[in-house]
């Protein structure tokens, strides 16, 4: 008893040397974490979810030829969901139209990836922190709905002092020798969403979060101002198992066998396959020689293939950038640190895909895995070397740098999971104080 009132004393000094905004956060009863908390709000925040997170509306003009008849129903009547509600597409048998309006198609003349023709598309709700949205009920806290919730709960209010930026997830940022019309307009969008959220708060600088691709987009959109425009808006980058650009196992195991971040009832990853393949997002993070050097990836009965090769074999699966940017110029061999005050939140200890194995020559099943550490979707080794360089950038023009290591939490479920969750809110609170 005399050793756990020690203990005890000693973790209250500790708590005494932390951030008021963060001792606070910490020392509060999880039940005093809601309305009446009396934390104050101090910098407004732009909260980004992840790859399947936003809602995509679609009108279908006379340009547009359907493959099927049912999907020209809509032809004419205006902007409807097509990316919004999974339930909905499989009851109305609309899956293989759904495939075809999401579908894009790579314009030589333009050098960028376009709708097929007759399909126009936009991302709905931009702005706002609930323009994030789960797509059926088997994760219904998904998309930072419960992360939301909470920053709800210590005072912050959508359009006021919380602020959303969904994308459209199937483009990608400009690779270099390539446009991206898309991302030069959401871009620039996001820098005036930072500009307008500053301003309405004091001109306060503002708290970027973003969670798995979220928070990949916000690498991006931060490497592509100018550095004291940085400086004068943003306050600190919080990162939620951000899908590295140097690369990780699954988007080539999505390439290869179909999206799983793309997951409806009774329909297989293969048959998602040509669609997925026709994202420009699709050919981000994929492994680099950085992280994985010649380490087999991809182990056949005939061939192995490494990071210096797997394109190889996905060619002989009928994939094919010909006249298109070439493959090379899609695998990030280096990394560009944003350059701001950074907190990195990183699952681990949870089973991740490290390489995939074929016994047969039939490539058209789904292999079998053999797998490492990570969060389940990102591998741990792609984590470290990532924010390695980070930090080494950071630490050079000393700027804050955190790597926070969790145990046990799955890429998904990292502002899920309760003890995660806390730890995500304690980071986000200390970076506010």
């Amino acid at each position: 008893m005399a050793k756990n009132r020690a203990f005890l004393g000693l973790l209250q000094l500790l708590l005494l040397l932390l951030p008021p905004s963060l001792r606070d956060y910490l020392w509060a009863a999880p039940s005093e974490h809601g309305v009446g908390e009396q934390l104050k709000v101090y910098h407004p925040i732009l909260l980004q979810a992840g790859f399947s997170c936003s809602t995509l509306e679609a009108r279908l003009t006379d340009a547009y030829t359907p493959s099927l008849p049912r999907c020209g129903a809509l032809k004419g009547k205006g902007w409807f969901p097509l990316w919004n509600n999974i339930p909905d597409l499989i009851d109305h048998d609309y899956v293989p139209c759904f495939e075809e309006q999401m579908s894009l198609v790579f314009d030589p003349v333009l050098n960028d990836y376009v709708n097929q023709p007759g399909v126009e598309t936009r991302v709905a709700n931009f702005g706002s922190a609930y323009g994030f949205s789960v797509k059926d009920e088997s994760c219904p806290f998904c998309c930072n709905i419960k992360l939301r919730n909470e920053l709800e709960a210590l005072g912050y209010r959508d359009g006021d002092t919380l602020f959303g930026a969904p994308y459209d997830i199937r483009h990608a940022p400009p690779r270099p020798g390539q446009c991206s019309k898309e991302y030069t307009d959401y871009f620039a969008r996001v820098k005036g969403l930072v500009q307008h959220a500053s301003e309405k708060n004091g001109n306060k600088s503002v708290i970027l979060i973003g969670h798995s691709f979220g928070g990949r987009l916000l690498l991006d959109f931060l490497n592509s101002t100018p550095r004291p425009w940085r400086k004068q808006f943003i306050k600190h980058l919080v990162l939620l198992s951000p899908t590295p650009p140097i690369g990780f196992m699954q988007p080539l195991t999505n390439l290869a066998w179909g999206p799983t971040c793309i997951v409806m009832e009774n329909v297989s990853r293969l048959a998602l396959r040509p669609m997925w393949r026709s994202f420009a997002s699709s050919l981000l993070s994929l492994p680099s020689p950085t992280v994985f050097g010649h380490e087999p990836l991809i182990i056949t009965k005939h061939k192995n293939y490494s990071a210096y090769d797997y394109q190889d074999f996905l060619s002989i699966l009928g994939f094919s950038l010909k006249g298109m940017l070439p493959f090379n110029k899609w695998v990030d061999k280096r990394v560009e640190a944003p350059m701001v005050p950074m907190t990195y939140l990183s699952g681990f200890g949870i089973q991740t895909t490290q390489q995939v194995v074929l016994w047969d020559d039939n490539f058209d099943i789904e292999p079998e895995n053999v797998y490492g550490d990570g969060d389940g979707a990102v591998n741990w080794n792609s984590v470290f070397v990532f924010a390695k360089e980070l930090k080494r950038q950071h630490l050079l023009e000393n700027i804050l740098f955190k790597l926070i290591k969790i145990p046990n939490v799955a890429h998904s479920y990292i502002s899920i999971q309760e003890d995660s969750l806390k730890i995500v809110m304690a980071a986000i609170i200390e970076a506010n104080s």
